[in-house]
């Protein structure tokens, strides 16, 4: 019994030392606790989720807008870089507003954190400074004033907030500094619509032809000459006559015009104007051609549209803006640039039906004549070579003679040949200048 019992006393010493040595922290460490290796990986998650939510939603076409007068200012979206766009139409009325309004949208698809914003229908002059005003207030850090008469509008804005990029088109001012002008050279498709108007016409025996000339402003001429110098190279019998309808965008007046074209004799009318109204408007055997917008050539009667493709140049100069690389200036690009378009001659559209059946010669040339605008090869330049004549008999260019940008430009002052002429073979008048 005696050796039990000291048997059983030793063993309980035994134990414990061995407690004593776990409590001291000797042996093996423990493994970690898997519960608590678990728990970081929701809370990681949850953290990410937090961010997620509070995140700014970008893609929001507009955002919130409050009312100021006659319009709906929409507002910036902090955590984007926001680019607000100002039309002088609809942003669907199936020309130039919505040409600009699928540049947008190509801006917001295209271009990570960004945030687009339109406000339509703004009329030039003072409503158009304050609109363009109140998006620069509203932290808007990119604004395009997309129609020619909000030049000084923006102009004025600009110097207000150095901080704001305020790009105008179809203008010439600039403060090479936060101020600049951007345009396309349009006339190289006008030149190209005018070739295929003057072959419909004479193809039907009509040499009579149309322009519906929206302001009296160098641009309106500028391309109305494009479209006489086209026509001359397929038809040079043919005559163009001219109806001017002080206004972008109104579809009654711009049927009026498109009506009186054809009831005058007109075989082609094309417009400077949104709608298309010369396709909608041409009786039975005669045609319409319209612009800025690449789906408004739908009907049989249009011949083709020369339209806008914004987008990419607009994502640019986004990226430029953000990036600090953007300058202000006058930028004038060519076909070279991808930025515009003649329906039924760009890669994967049909001819429409009064232009598959021309003669192959002349739409070979246009063709051709196109290819070399895309290479860079033919620019608005090569459209107003020398020798022109105006239609009371000067001498614009001598051959071998070509214009400068200035004269594209302008009516009057340092050009040397500014754009206040009609081509040879427009039968109207001038218009009045402004005092």
């Amino acid at each position: 019994m005696m050796k039990n019992k000291t048997l059983w006393i030793f063993f309980l010493m035994l134990l414990a030392f061995a407690m004593t040595l776990s409590a001291c922290g000797g042996g093996d460490e423990p493994e970690a606790d898997d519960t608590a290796a678990d728990s970081s990986e929701p809370a990681d998650t949850a953290d990410e989720e937090d961010m997620e939510e509070t995140a700014a939603d970008c893609g929001s076409s507009t955002g919130e807008a409050e009312q100021e007068g006659s319009y709906q200012i929409p507002t910036a979206i902090e955590g984007c870089y926001n680019v607000a766009f100002v039309y002088v139409g609809p942003h669907d009325d199936g020309g130039w507003s919505q040409a600009h309004d699928v540049g947008r949208e190509y801006v917001q698809e295209n271009v990570e954190d960004v945030h687009t914003a339109y406000v339509e229908i703004v009329a030039e002059g003072a409503d158009a400074e304050q609109v363009v005003r109140s998006l620069a207030r509203k932290g808007f850090d990119v604004i395009f004033t997309t129609s020619f008469g909000y030049m000084d509008a923006s102009e004025a804005v600009a110097s207000e907030f150095p901080d704001v990029d305020i790009i105008h088109i179809s203008g010439f001012k600039t403060n090479n500094e936060n101020f600049g002008n951007l345009m396309g050279a349009m006339e190289d498709m006008k030149y190209l619509a005018g070739m295929l108007a003057g072959s419909r016409a004479m193809v039907d025996g009509n040499p009579r032809l149309g322009y519906i000339a929206t302001f009296p402003i160098p641009e309106e001429l500028r391309l109305g000459n494009a479209f006489a110098l086209g026509a001359q190279e397929t038809c040079p019998d043919c005559t163009i006559d001219v109806r001017w309808i002080f206004t972008w965008h109104d579809p009654i007046v711009e049927q009026d015009a498109a009506a009186s074209l054809f009831d005058g004799g007109a075989q082609v009318v094309m417009t400077g104007a949104d709608t298309p109204a010369p396709a909608e408007a041409a009786p039975e055997g005669k045609w319409g051609i319209t612009y800025d917008y690449s789906e408004n050539c739908q009907l049989d009667a249009c011949l083709t549209s020369m339209y806008w493709n914004w987008g990419p140049v607009y994502a640019r100069i986004v990226e430029e803006s953000r990036a600090g690389t953007w300058e202000a200036g006058s930028e004038y690009f060519d076909a070279d640039a991808g930025a515009m378009g003649l329906y039924g001659f760009m890669e994967g559209e049909e001819l429409q039906p009064g232009v598959a059946e021309l003669p192959e010669e002349d739409l070979q040339l246009i063709r051709d004549t196109l290819d070399a605008m895309l290479a860079g090869e033919f620019d608005r330049f090569d459209v107003f070579a020398g020798p022109i004549t105006d239609n009371q008999g000067n001498v614009v260019l001598e051959e071998g003679e070509t214009l400068e940008q200035i004269d594209l430009d302008q009516f009057s002052g340092d050009c040397p040949t500014c754009m206040y002429w009609w081509n040879e073979n427009v039968t109207a008048e001038l218009p009045e200048l402004d005092e």
